[in-house]
């Protein structure tokens, strides 16, 4: 009898162990290389409009639109088109260094892996609301901006689902102008920035860190109510398949600031740059 339940318990006992070890299988999915690895960095190359329509005296309507273009094999340095941006919000301005933003994304992702037999097009949808702080420092003026993004994104398969996610957005920014005292036309002005995005959601097991964002921008004001900017940004993150695999990014960005103001008052610059 003693050897017979001496069986048993280890009969169990070894069931236990295989059932552990499913379990652990079907849950941790994710596995992660022994050292972390580096993609090779991709080109892409941004042409993005920001529009500050100013509507009132504390209210504003952000217009903004991005063309975004990426590297493929077969065209490697400006590539195709990846995405194109139509990013909408009505901002509140709280004085002159202080305002925040609450609006919608439509974003159209375009499939750039030209082996792919899946859909070509699908749409993104967010959520988005943003708090700007300006600070002036001598001439320069210092920003800080805190963005949050509810996120639904699919795959190109067909019939995926959409996954949910929230992006965690911080950056950091100086204007320096180079040929002048102040910020005003006629002026070129340095743009140093910094930004980290983090994410969180079901998806999301271990890769929290999807981009950390380094640009120097050097831009011109060309009126009061016009300025024009370009500059290179270098990137890296990890990926959402794996936490221990990191993309790079190398990406030409120009941009065009428009800020018009139709309520009757002097045409002068805004007390600071509203949005980016």
């Amino acid at each position: 009898m003693k050897g017979r339940y001496k069986n048993t318990a280890i009969f169990v006992a070894f069931l236990l162990m295989y059932c552990a070890q499913g379990f652990t299988q079907e849950t941790n999915e994710e596995v992660l290389p022994p050292f972390s690895e580096f993609k090779d960095p991709k080109t892409r190359t941004w042409f993005n409009t920001y529009g500050n329509i100013r509507i009132s005296k504390r209210l504003f309507w952000v217009a903004q639109t991005h063309f975004r273009f990426e590297e493929t094999e077969e065209t490697p340095f400006i590539g195709q088109i990846g995405q194109v941006y139509n990013r909408h919000a009505i901002g509140y301005i709280y004085n002159k260094k202080i305002n925040a933003a609450l609006g919608g994304v439509m974003r159209i992702n375009f499939n750039t892996d030209e082996s792919s037999t899946d859909r070509n097009v699908v749409p993104e949808f967010r959520i988005w609301h943003q708090y700007q702080f300006a600070m002036p420092v001598y001439s320069a003026m210092i920003y800080h901006r805190i963005r949050i993004e509810h996120r639904w994104t699919q795959g190109f398969e067909e019939n995926s689902e959409y996954i949910f996610r929230n992006r965690w957005r911080y950056m950091f920014r100086a204007k320096i102008p180079l040929n002048n005292h102040k910020l005003e036309p006629k002026t070129l002005y340095v743009s140093p920035e910094a930004e980290l995005i983090m994410q969180s959601g079901r998806a999301v097991v271990g890769s929290v860190m999807e981009d950390l964002r380094l640009t120097t921008t050097l831009g011109y004001i060309l009126t009061p109510r016009l300025t024009v900017a370009g500059g290179l940004m270098y990137s890296q993150g990890q990926t959402l398949e794996n936490a221990g695999i990191f993309k790079q990014n190398l990406t030409l960005r120009f941009h065009l600031y428009f800020s018009p103001d139709f309520r009757k008052v002097r045409n002068k610059l805004p007390a600071i740059h509203l949005n980016d």
